[in-house]
């Protein structure tokens, strides 16, 4: 299945990393896993109080209807409050410095990386760190261009279309595939002095597989300094996934029944488990939805070919219409 089927309206899920780095130290707090008390850090953090009112509440409207995303919402929590309290050090005399905010997202597809990054851009518009707030989506094809100078300049418009916003560079380890004649080495270079000569005016991520993403910053020694924030975005597990697959049936006005609940829940095992491509989690759960809900039209049609099925009918979706893809 394709690793780029849509990205809208997903419900996703994350695990962040923070990478060290003089311009942003930005500290998350994990939960304990290991069975025993929580730090002292993690105890605060769980105590923190949360604004009622203003901007702030409109994002966390936004992150309460995602699914998981516990050490997401902490960091953005933390980039707010590290934005809130430079506004309040200017408005003191006192020194706020510019802190550099460009990430590398890491994970399989369906995971959260486009929801976040948009997210984040509008974060980002809402504290006056960017004047638009607007997220530009570009892939090597977006980047690369087919003769010399070409990438170049096709990196550049793209760059200059994404300031006052967010460049969100997928699949970006693709870039460094095809070596050092390659132009997606082009693209690079170009991007990297973008960052330099559009300082603070643009926040670039880099998105990507896990491994893939690790080898693409190898290539290049300047380039893991230069993104302070990095998020790993792993696989949901499969309670997560059944909470999304109910979140998107409600979403269309269609139930899933217990039995085809049950259905489902064989199936992401079975796909988690045996499948040899990247597992789409979020992007699976959505197709084997839209699957089913053309299922249920044709058996619906079938059983009421002069008639119409009640309400109840046409909302539920039963065990039969889930299938594999």
């Amino acid at each position: 299945m394709s690793a780029r089927a849509g990205k809208e309206g997903v419900r996703e899920s994350a695990t962040v990393v923070m990478r060290p780095s003089r311009q942003i130290n930005v500290v998350l707090r994990h939960a304990d896993t290991t069975g025993g008390s929580a730090s002292t850090a993690e105890a605060a953090g769980s105590a923190r109080t949360l604004p009622q009112t203003g901007p702030w509440a409109d994002w966390q409207q936004e992150l309460d209807r995602m699914v998981g995303l516990d050490n997401v919402k902490d960091l953005v929590y933390e980039i707010y409050a590290l934005l809130q309290i430079g506004q309040l050090r200017s408005e003191a005399g006192l020194l706020a410095q510019a802190h550099v905010y460009h990430m590398i997202f890491k994970g399989n597809p369906g995971t959260g990386k486009t929801t976040v990054a948009r997210l984040l851009a509008k974060l980002f518009q809402g504290m006056g760190l960017l004047a638009k707030g607007h997220l530009v989506e570009v892939e090597r094809a977006d980047l690369v261009g087919e003769y010399i100078g070409h990438t170049a300049q096709k990196t550049r418009d793209l760059v200059k279309k994404a300031l006052g916003g967010v460049l969100f560079v997928d699949e970006a380890y693709s870039l460094a595939r095809g070596g050092e004649k390659d132009f997606g080495k082009e693209a690079i270079d170009t991007l990297v002095k973008a960052m330099e000569d559009f300082k603070n005016q643009f926040v670039l991520i880099l998105a990507g597989y896990t491994l893939e993403i690790e080898g693409f910053l190898l290539t290049n020694p300047g380039l893991p300094s230069r993104f302070p924030i990095l998020m790993e975005f792993p696989d949901y597990t499969v309670d997560q996934l059944i909470l999304i697959a109910e979140g998107m049936a409600k979403d269309r006005d269609y139930a899933l029944l217990p039995q085809t609940l049950s259905k489902l829940r064989e199936l992401l095992l079975q796909e988690k488990t045996e499948s040899i491509y990247h597992f789409s989690n979020a992007r699976f759960v959505r197709n084997v939805l839209e699957r089913a809900i053309r299922n249920q039209a044709v058996r619906l049609l079938s059983l009421y070919p002069s008639g119409s099925p009640g309400r109840q009918e046409l909302m539920s979706l039963r065990p039969e219409d889930v299938r594999d893809l």
